[in-house]
């Protein structure tokens, strides 16, 4: 990347002040960036340092100016940095157009106008993808799978049969989507497999991180609703059934049938037992344990979760234990004392 400060500062709506001719050769943090990129100032407290950045221009709020540095107000630095890094992210994004010679596309396959088909790619039988999607070097798409438009689809990843993907679908690297579900019967000691003969549909604008696991259902469907965004080293079971525009975060385990509402946010680390409800807009704090269902709108912390407050506060209590005992000894002895000089026994 390299543009004018002057191109950059119309294209976020902003307002140069001091030389707009600068060419600005990347983006990075104020303590970070060097000569020829842009850094921005959100927060007010970190004006003196500001002035100390190597940047070469400073995004920053309406009114502000730093001394010796050229700046670009706007309304929300913050926002108008996220859409510049977005501009230097989508010319690094891979641009494929057309089938590899090396991939393996089965004739029954419809790939969409504009479509991107990288080296090592396998698209079985009967496969639809859409308009302008890229699949990118050692991906697999299993049969009757439906692949919307526009979607991105990094190396190594694998979606099993029978899958559908909505359109500006982001699927990061060694994710699996449509796994059996973990599902069996014990006989006589022995586990024998339950056939997972359900799918997987992820709806649009929804972005899966690396190392994600999507089971497929026993019957029906795993659900993804519009506009989720799911972290790396998930596990999302068969049946489950995720809202819209949801936040599930690094390491979050959630079993079978578990439904979790729209707007909700599963921080890092929590797990969430087989068939419970978290209701629309509820939070749950990392490394909780969700056994029961979840209010709407509740913030839920712990193992077993309950209300967030209500476990900071116990577990304030708890690591104070300590002093308790130490407490309760000393006024034991007091007690013992007095019982010994009166000799009447409490």
């Amino acid at each position: 990347m390299e543009k004018k400060l002057s191109d950059i500062a119309n294209e976020i709506q902003g307002r140069v002040v001091g030389d707009g001719a600068l060419l600005v050769r990347g983006v990075c943090g104020i303590k970070e960036a060097k000569a020829g990129d842009l850094t921005f100032l959100a927060n007010p407290k970190y004006l003196a340092q500001a002035a100390f950045t190597q940047a070469s221009a400073i995004i920053v709020g309406p009114d502000v100016l730093v001394a010796g540095k050229t700046v670009i107000q706007t309304e929300n630095p913050s926002l108008a940095f996220s859409r510049v890094v977005s501009m230097i992210k989508e010319d690094l994004t891979p641009r494929l157009q057309g089938v590899h010679p090396s991939a393996v596309i089965h004739p029954s396959a419809s790939i969409g106008e504009g479509a991107g088909i990288g080296p090592y790619v396998v698209v079985e039988r009967d496969v639809k993808i859409g308009a302008g999607t890229v699949i990118c070097a050692g991906t697999y798409i299993g049969q009757k799978t439906v692949i919307g438009a526009h979607c991105l689809i990094y190396p190594h990843v694998t979606i099993r049969e029978d899958v559908t993907l909505g359109s500006r679908v982001i699927i990061h690297s060694a994710t699996v989507v449509g796994s059996d579900g973990f599902g069996y019967l014990t006989i006589e000691g022995a586990h024998m497999k339950i056939p997972q003969m359900g799918t997987v549909v992820i709806e649009d604008d929804v972005e899966i991180g690396a190392c994600v696991t999507i089971d497929r259902a026993r019957f029906d469907k795993t659900l993804i609703g519009r506009g989720t965004k799911i972290d790396n080293l998930v596990q999302i079971a068969h049946n489950v059934r995720i809202g819209e525009n949801c936040f599930i975060i690094a390491l979050a385990g959630i079993a079978g049938s578990a439904a979790i509402g729209d707007n909700a946010i599963i921080a890092g680390q929590v797990g969430v037992a087989g068939h419970v409800q978290v209701g629309d807009g509820a939070m749950v704090a990392a490394q909780s344990g969700i056994t029961k269902d979840v209010p709407a709108g509740m913030k839920m912390f712990g193992t077993p979760a309950q209300e967030y407050k209500q476990a900071v506060r116990e577990m304030g209590l708890v690591s104070r234990l300590g002093q308790y005992v130490d407490r309760l000894a000393a006024l034991e002895e007091r007690l013992k004392l007095i019982e010994e000089k009166s000799g009447i026994k409490a």
